[in-house]
């Protein structure tokens, strides 16, 4: 058996020292947010924190992990349930877009913003080595490549619906078009 600290609570698996965290996490203590990707530490979908550093989990044996502190996307929330900022500024700037890699890119995000001393701006936060893993292609890149909102005015940043150019918070239409 060995013991982690996932999430803030003492846990036992059962597991090879071998076997990547992902997996674990995933099958053994049943938290389905970090996701497997490309199994080669390359893409960033399998990002937890190891002691509050950014670590690709789907490389990193589970013995790398005993005595320290894992979190994964799921213990990033607040106990009562409240999102992390940057879980908030994802959803309000409307980056996520199928939401695979969305649980390593937050992490990444979360690890970097925890290194930069005070309010974050757009030089602080570039490059972004953590981030610049997942595929630019993605329709939602550049949306994840600016500095998250909150390091601006959480205020600034509005719901638009895609679809019909209205915002989300009500049914007028949108005073200005959606610029990227």
């Amino acid at each position: 058996m060995i013991k982690l600290n996932v999430n803030g609570r003492a846990r036992e698996v059962d597991a090879d020292p071998a076997t990547p965290i992902l997996w674990v996490v995933r099958e053994n203590l049943n938290m389905p947010g970090t996701k497997f990707g490309c199994g080669i530490a390359q893409c960033g979908a399998c990002t937890v924190h190891l002691d509050g550093v950014p670590v690709r989990s789907c490389s990193t044996p589970l013995s790398a992990a005993e005595g320290k502190t894992i979190t994964t996307i799921e213990g990033l929330a607040s106990e009562d349930g409240t999102l992390h900022k940057v879980q908030q500024a994802w959803i309000e700037a409307q980056v996520p877009q199928c939401g695979y890699c969305q649980s390593g890119q937050i992490m990444s995000a979360v690890a970097l913003l925890e290194k930069i001393p005070g309010r974050p701006t757009r030089r602080s936060t570039r490059p972004w080595p953590a981030m610049s893993a997942a595929a630019a292609c993605m329709a939602g890149y550049a949306r994840r490549s600016r500095p998250p909102p909150i390091s601006i005015n959480p205020h600034k940043w509005r719901r638009r619906s895609w679809a019909n150019g209205q915002d989300a918070r009500s049914s007028e239409p949108a005073s200005q078009p959606v610029v990227l």
